[in-house]
Order: structure tokens, then C-alpha cells, then sequence
């Protein structure tokens, strides 16, 4: 997984690793770099949108737009979901994280990109996704082994 929140240093690694065949996993940063990052055909998957943002009064950072969405779809790049990163959290952000994902799954939903969840079995995966206002499509393609 690529760590950084340089795009230029994320996109040497990016070739670095398409070179070597191997899949690109990105950790999402601010909204600048994650547009630059959905932008790149060679990446397969950026993770964390939803655990980064600040809300507005009326407004949730959910990491993700319909513009972001639609690039995704357009690339074939997943948006993934670490399930485990969520369950560090404390009890108010990993309300407001399961709300951005909420919103995530809905415009996932509207624009046809794919979403997967990590670290979790298939069954919790299946249920989350449902739980939250996804398709039974959504659900089934969530899983990763």
C-alpha cells in the first residue's frame, strides 16, 4: 500500500509497481491528491476516503464526490473500505466514518463504481454493505479474500 500524500512520489511508486505487475493500493489524502489519484488508470484501489475529512454544519467530507465517483467507474479503480481502521476508532469518529461510508455506498451506487471491503469475511461484508443502503450487486462483489 502506498502511504504517501506526495502525488509525485505516489506516482514514481505507481510505475514502480505497474512495472512490476503487482496491485496498486493507494491510502487517500486530501481531496487534491485522491482527484489526481482517480485521474491514473493503473491504479487498482485508493482506501481510507472516509476516515480524513471535516464536516461542515449541513455537509458530510465523505472523501468522495459524484465527479470522483464517476472517474472511478471510468477507471476501474475500487474504493475500498478497511474495516479494521474503523474499528480503532473511538466511538464519535467511528460514528461519523460509518455516515461517510453511508454516503460513499449511495454514490457508489448512483454512478456504478465498484467498492470492497477489507478484512472482513464474506458474510459481514454482505451485511455492511446491505446494512447501509447498498444493492445486493454492491454486496456481492464487496468481498476481498
Amino acid at each position: 500500500m502506498i502511504k504517501t500524500k506526495n502525488i509525485n512520489e505516489a506516482r514514481r511508486e505507481i510505475q514502480k509497481l505497474f512495472k512490476e505487475g503487482k496491485k496498486i493500493v493507494i491510502e487517500a489524502g486530501d481531496d487534491n491528491f485522491n482527484r489526481k489519484i482517480f485521474e491514473i488508470k493503473e491504479v487498482d484501489m485508493i482506501v481510507g476516503l472516509e476516515i480524513n475529512g471535516i464536516d461542515k454544519l449541513r455537509q458530510k467530507d465523505s472523501g468522495m464526490n459524484e465527479v470522483i465517483a464517476k472517474l472511478a467507474k471510468e477507471n476501474d479503480i475500487f474504493i475500498g473500505i478497511d474495516i479494521n481502521k474503523i474499528k480503532e476508532l473511538n466511538l464519535l469518529n467511528k460514528g461519523k466514518a460509518i455516515a461517510r461510508i453511508k454516503q460513499n455506498i449511495s454514490l457508489c451506487k448512483r454512478t456504478g463504481a465498484k467498492i470492497k471491503l477489507l478484512n472482513t469475511g464474506s458474510r459481514e461484508a454482505i451485511s455492511f454493505i446491505i446494512s447501509l443502503g447498498g444493492s445486493t450487486q454492491q454486496a456481492k462483489f464487496s468481498y476481498v479474500n
